[in-house]
């Protein structure tokens, strides 16, 4: 999903994407579990692997910050992790071999990782001209 220009805490540089393979899977967890979204927490449990929740079952905190959507299904990254991650790009990618959380992905046999870049100059001008990410609920 592209940020939609100019609507409040939304720029027009794109967070957080993911890989055709991590699209595929998301597209079969929905299936089974229904709406879907991400959280990045940094802490325990795969360190800071995303992790894959039903949408119902996850509370976003005042301080998760809601970097984008991925396949239709927000994400968001703890306070803390975005302050070290602000500067990079996200891409959601999935590998063979299971994670130690409790991501939906688990039991079959997948993990969800990040795969990360800096952002270019023009990626950061254009980040510091739209504000801020929203916390809590995604704004867009």
């Amino acid at each position: 999903m592209q940020f939609k220009a100019g609507a409040p805490g939304c720029g027009e540089v794109m967070r957080v994407e993911a890989t055709d393979a991590a699209i595929a899977l998301i597209a079969e967890l929905k299936a089974a579990h229904g709406p879907l979204m991400f959280h990045q927490s940094g802490g325990c449990c795969d360190g800071s692997a995303p992790m894959c929740y039903p949408r119902a079952e996850f509370r976003v905190g005042e301080r998760d910050v809601w970097l984008g959507m991925v396949a239709d299904c927000p994400f968001y990254i703890s306070g803390p992790q975005f302050e070290v991650w602000q500067h990079t790009h996200l891409t959601v990618d999935v590998v063979a071999g299971r994670g130690s959380g409790f991501s939906l992905e688990s039991p079959r046999g997948v993990r969800f990782l990040i795969r990360s870049r800096v952002f270019t100059a023009d990626e950061q001008a254009a980040l510091l001209r739209a504000g801020p990410p929203a916390r809590g609920a995604a704004p867009c």
